[in-house]
This record gives C-alpha cells, sequence and structure tokens, in this order.
C-alpha cells in the first residue's frame, strides 16, 4: 500500500527547457522556396510529354483520313468505285476513282487489315490495283521517344531545376543536406540570465564565455582563446535548453539552435552535409553559438558491436571535424546539452572540442525557492504563502516540477473561486503532481477504508515514535487518480545531502510499517504493499552494496551506478555466489526491520485504534492533528474533535516530539510520500 519514491524525478521537459518568451528572430529560409514556381514548371512539363505521346499515338484527328468498315470496303469495290488499294501492316489505304458518286477523290479512305486469304483473289478479280506497303521504323522510333526518352530527359530536368530551386542552390538534391537549424538573431531569444534561477553554479561557469563574446580582444591581447564548446550536462528539467538561451541573449549574438536527432537520417552522407552546412551558416555570421540538444543523438561512443549506425557514426566524424577546424578567434562557441555523457565519444569530450563540461543539478532549497519566485511573477499570490515551506516539502523537484506546481496552485485557486493562490493551493499542488487529482467517484467498502486507514497510521505512528523519522504532514484515506487509495506525506525540517545508518533503518522501519499493523489487527496482509516492499528493498540494498554499511561485506563495493542523470539505476559488481550472499543479508535486514515496526505498533496500539477510527470519520488529518491526537492517547485525556480539528488550520509543517533530532529527506533512497496504491 505504500510506494517510497522520490516524486520528482521526472523526466519530461519542462518550462525550464522551453524558449523564453521573447519575440523569436528571423530564421534562415530553409528548403522550400520558389515552391509554387517548381510546381508550375512540373505541370507544364508533363502537359507537354502527354501532348506528345498522344500525338505520336494519333490522338490528333486527320480530316483528310476517313475510317471505313470492312464491309463497306467490299462493297465499294463490288460497286466498282475503288481504283487501288495500299495494305499496309495494320490497314488497308482506300484510293476512289474521280467522279464515283458519294465519295470524295480528295480523301483518303482506310479500314482495319483483317486475316482475308481471298482479298488479294477478290481485288484482281475487280480490277482493283493492289500495293504492298513498304516497312519503316520512323513509328516505332517515335514510340520508342516519347514513352522513354522524353519521360526519362523531363524527369531529369524537372529534378535538377527543383533541386536548385528548393535547396538554395546548396544541400543537394532536394535540400536534404541542407542544415535545418533555426537561427534566432541578436537579443531574440528572448531569455537572460535573470530568467535562470536555482543554478548559480552553472551560470558562473558561463560567464567567461559571454564576455569573451562581448569583448574577445580583452582576451586575446593576454592570449586566451574562447573555449571551443561546452558540455551541458544534468537531469531533464533542470533548464539546460534555458541556460544555453541565456548564454545566447547575454552575448548579443546569433545562436543556432537544434536537436541532435536533426542530423541522423536514413541516406548516409546526409547528416555529415547538414554538419558542413550548419558550420558554414556559422561563420558567415561569427561571432555565433551553435547549440546541440541531445547531443547523445549523434555523439555515442564508437564501436564495432551490433548497433553501430554508419550514418551517426560520419556525422559525427564530421562534426569532430569541423570542431578542430574552425578559427577559434571567430567567437564561435559550441554549446552542448545531454543528461547521458557516460555514452559519448571520449574523442567529443577531449580538450579542443569541448573544454567545459557544465553540471547543472537538481536545485537545493535555496534554488528551489528562487524558482518558485521566478515562476510566481504573473500569479497573484496571498500572505500565506512560504516558498520555504514548498522548498523543503518538494526536495528532489526540478525547475519543470515547479513551474509545473505553480502553474498547477493557480488553477486550483481559481476553481476554488478565490483571487489569489494560498499556502493550501500550493500544498494541493504538490499532491497533485505526485499522486493526481481526488477521485471522489471511487467508492471502498468499510472493510477496505479500515484496511488504508490502519496501514497509513502504521506509517504515521512509526514515524512519530522514532526519533530519526521525518515529521508527519498529511495524513489521507482519499484515493487518488493515479492509483493511491491513501498515502501519508512527511516533509524534513531542513534540508541536509547525508544520511546515517540510523536515519536508514528509520526508513526501513517506517516504510514497512503499513503492513505491520495490517497484520497485527486484521491477523492477515493485503497486495496493498507491493510498492512498499519495493522500496524498503531498494535502501536495503543500497545499504549493504553501494553504502558499505553491512558488517558481513564491511565496506566493500559491491554494485555501481549506471545512468546517473536518467534511471540512476544500479547494476551488480559481484560474482554469483557473493550476490546469494547479498541477497540472505537484504532479507535478514528487511526481517528485523519488521519485527520493530510490530514491535512499535504493538506498543502502541491503543492510539493506532483511536487515530485510525478518527481517520476513518475524517478521510484526511493534518499533522498537527496527528500529533495532538497522539499526545491526548499518551496522556489519556478524552479526544474531542472539535478542538483537534482546530489545531489543523495551518498548513506549517508539524512540530516533532520533544527531543527528536532534525533531518532532511534523502531523495536518493526514500521519497517524503507513503503511498497505498491497493495494488491487486
Amino acid at each position: 500500500m505504500d510506494d517510497n519514491r522520490d516524486s520528482y524525478n521526472g523526466d519530461g521537459r519542462g518550462p525550464d527547457d522551453r524558449h523564453g518568451g521573447g519575440r523569436r528572430g528571423p530564421e534562415r529560409p530553409g528548403p522550400g522556396g520558389g515552391f509554387s514556381q517548381s510546381l508550375m514548371v512540373l505541370l507544364l512539363m508533363m502537359g507537354l510529354s502527354f501532348f506528345l505521346m498522344n500525338m505520336g499515338r494519333g490522338a490528333i484527328a486527320d480530316t483528310s483520313r476517313v475510317e471505313i468498315s470492312y464491309t463497306q470496303f467490299y462493297d465499294m469495290v463490288e460497286e466498282g468505285v475503288v481504283s487501288s488499294v495500299e495494305v499496309g501492316e495494320t490497314e488497308i489505304n482506300i484510293r476512289v476513282r474521280p467522279g464515283s458518286d458519294g465519295y470524295s477523290s480528295g480523301l483518303t479512305y482506310y479500314t482495319e487489315k483483317m486475316n482475308d486469304p481471298f482479298l488479294s483473289m477478290y481485288l484482281v478479280s475487280s480490277g482493283v490495283t493492289a500495293y504492298q506497303q513498304k516497312p519503316s521504323n520512323t513509328g516505332l522510333i517515335f514510340d520508342i521517344f516519347v514513352t522513354i526518352v522524353l519521360p526519362v530527359a523531363m524527369l531529369f530536368i524537372m529534378i535538377n531545376y527543383m533541386s536548385k530551386k528548393m535547396g538554395g542552390g546548396s544541400g543537394g538534391i532536394m535540400g536534404v543536406g541542407k542544415s535545418t537549424a533555426k537561427m534566432y538573431m541578436q537579443k531574440q531569444t528572448g531569455v537572460t540570465f535573470a530568467d535562470v534561477a536555482g543554478e548559480d553554479e552553472a551560470k558562473e561557469s558561463l560567464v567567461e564565455i559571454v564576455d569573451f563574446l562581448h569583448d574577445p580582444e580583452k582576451y586575446r591581447r593576454i592570449g586566451a582563446k574562447l573555449p571551443k564548446g561546452a558540455l551541458l550536462v544534468g537531469p531533464p528539467g533542470t533548464g539546460k535548453t534555458l541556460l544555453a538561451k541565456a548564454v545566447a541573449g547575454e552575448a548579443d549574438v546569433p545562436f543556432f539552435s537544434l536537436t541532435g536527432s536533426d542530423f541522423v537520417e536514413m541516406f548516409v552522407g546526409v547528416g555529415a552535409s547538414r554538419v558542413r552546412d550548419l558550420f558554414k551558416q556559422a561563420n558567415s555570421v561569427a561571432p555565433c553559438i551553435i547549440f546541440i540538444d541531445e547531443i547523445d543523438a549523434i555523439g555515442k561512443s564508437r564501436d564495432n558491436r551490433l548497433g553501430s549506425n554508419d550514418e551517426r557514426e560520419q556525422t559525427l566524424n564530421q562534426l569532430l571535424s569541423e570542431m578542430d577546424g574552425f578559427d577559434p578567434g571567430k567567437g564561435i562557441m559550441v554549446l552542448g546539452a545531454t543528461n547521458r555523457p557516460e555514452i559519448l565519444d571520449p574523442a567529443l569530450l577531449r580538450p579542443g572540442r569541448f573544454d567545459r563540461r557544465v553540471i547543472v543539478e537538481k536545485p537545493d532549497l535555496k534554488g528551489r525557492v528562487d524558482i518558485l519566485k521566478v515562476h510566481s511573477k504573473g500569479v497573484k499570490l496571498d500572505s500565506t504563502v512560504n516558498f520555504e515551506e514548498i522548498g523543503l516539502a518538494t526536495s528532489g523537484a526540478v525547475g519543470a516540477d515547479l513551474a509545473n506546481m505553480m502553474n498547477e496552485a493557480a488553477i486550483t485557486a481559481v476553481k476554488h473561486g478565490r483571487n489569489a493562490v494560498s499556502q493550501k493551493d500550493l500544498f494541493e499542488a504538490v499532491e497533485v503532481v505526485l499522486v493526481g487529482k481526488e477521485k471522489k467517484d471511487r467508492i471502498l467498502s468499510q472493510e477496505e477504508r479500515r484496511i488504508v486507514s490502519y496501514h497509513e497510521v502504521g506509517h504515521a505512528l512509526i514515524a512519530a515514535v522514532q526519533k530519526d523519522a521525518e515529521p508527519v504532514q498529511k495524513i489521507t484515506i482519499v484515493p487518488r487518480t493515479m492509483g493511491a487509495l491513501g498515502y501519508v506525506m512527511q516533509v524534513p525540517e531542513e534540508e541536509k545531502y547525508l544520511n546515517t545508518k540510523k536515519e536508514l533503518c528509520a526508513m526501513l522501519v517506517t516504510t514497512l510499517g503499513g503492513r505491520a499493523a495490517e497484520e497485527l489487527v486484521f491477523d492477515t496482509v493485503t497486495t496493498g504493499a507491493a510498492n512498499d516492499i519495493e522500496k524498503a528493498t531498494q535502501i536495503a540494498r543500497a545499504m549493504i552494496t553501494q553504502y558499505g554499511m553491512s558488517e558481513k561485506f564491511g565496506l566493500m563495493g559491491l554494485a555501481r551506478q549506471q545512468d546517473l542523470y536518467l534511471t540512476g539505476r544500479t547494476v551488480m559488481d559481484c560474482g554469483d555466489e557473493t550476490a546469494t550472499e547479498v541477497d540472505h543479508e537484504v532479507m535478514e535486514l528487511l526481517r528485523s526491520s519488521y519485527e520493530e515496526a510490530k514491535r512499535i505498533l504493538s506498543e502502541n496500539m491503543d492510539a493506532l485504534h483511536k487515530i485510525s477510527d478518527y481517520l476513518i470519520k475524517k478521510e484526511t488529518i493534518t499533522g498537527k492533528e496527528f500529533m495532538e491526537i497522539l499526545r491526548r492517547v499518551n496522556l489519556g485525556e478524552p479526544i474531542d474533535e472539535e478542538e483537534i480539528s482546530g489545531t489543523g488550520e495551518s498548513t506549517d509543517a508539524p512540530d516533532k516530539e520533544e527531543g527528536a533530532e532534525k533531518k532532511p529527506s534523502f531523495e536518493d533512497v526514500a521519497a517524503q510520500m507513503h503511498i497505498d496504491t491497493g495494488t491487486k
């Protein structure tokens, strides 16, 4: 029923990776210019071809020739009006005697030649002179010309004409080898460093580039050269594209923008041709910036293994050659962006190509607050809004996530008829992004509501009792659109980047608390704890294989991380026998954590029952309401629903029990939400 996941590791690209709000500059004319003229020429050529073909086949009527039937031909011979005939391969030409009634001697009559063995005898007996037509190759040659030679010639002329018109004189046939980069002219990317928040270190790394493009002579006097390239590396949604646009906006130079996939085509050599054309354009307007997003599409490491691509490798070779060949004094800067730096070719990363690697990380607490302030421009906020609290509740979020949350908060405020966004709207937006909207049409049975309630209170109760756990912000059993039947939200009191072994063990016990509550109260378990078990296993395995927190294996590293900025998945780096022993260690750690969870709940069974009953009635309670009920149960005081409800009006994070230590979330191994998914 629970899912301890890092809810902010989204892989979509958000507003931080979009174009700025400024007006886009003029783009270079691409393939397609003069298309209407090309179409007109094509239609004229086709019409001429059909005209000649039809003329060759005799489609144009000759008024001096009259066709008659074979029977009419026999009647004319019998009437004695025929003076002579010329027998050809397919037809018989007939000449009539002058002065014949009903027939004109100025016309030539003809009929289709039939397989008639008696025709010669009949003509001789009737006194008609017959001639055999001499064979001629003129018709055959003409047919070949109009059916084969002429269409091929027309096609060749058409392709040559259109390649010049549509390709602009370069880029090959139809302009397929022409660069598809969009060029934004000076000051028209619409983005400056003021629009980029939460990435102060990355901005500092790019300041020298901007300064060089502003005043290159200052650096040339001392002998410094502009770095040829800078690689922006980081998770999706952190603002790599936005940073590149900000560099162009600050430097006040033309900005070429395209993605790695723009170079890749079905035809071998097209990508390399586009790279050449791109740098040719850049040289003509230097100083300028070339930005290649998702550069891993063409920059993958070259090898002879299956899956290699000749077109991609030729494109990469051409890019390497161009980056080596252009004069750094011209002020051409190549920026690349990727979230998979580990797969890039080493030749692309060496000094002289991409000289700098700029890490664009997930923002820290201060960065998240600054990003929220940037995206709140133009949004009406009331006096309850506290970005510090939202920043604490969104550990691990990137700029795209925070922009989405701010927009969801504004939509929520409008939906509820408010004129400004409140803190409650912002917290609700965080929940909408993480677990979806409330599903009020899903009706759980009374028994299922009790199970979900005890499960969620089990999480919250263990978190409250343990001093190394995070404080509870909210508990709910209202179903959500992303499959959650209920969840517990925990919010840290401060941000920290390390977790102790005690804190990780507390996470394990809290994660398994829902399953333990089910077993203790209902003497059975449900399928809803699938995500709990998955996340607890991940934490336990990381403690043993990565963090050196196992007494048996000590400081030995048994796993390594891959795709650091995407999935962050780990792969075992040990033998099969050792992997089996690791599994046994993980099972033992999970078993001891589960027993500890059952022990804590057994000692607080009265609080478990009373808080669960209260949650079933209210469906959602705040962290302060939860702590107030727990305090009254421990003191033996009665639970007054009206008094308790009054304590939950504030959206502030609840205070921990006296003596508890402050600690933040640990986004790499645990999240702030325990989600009951009700998996079947």
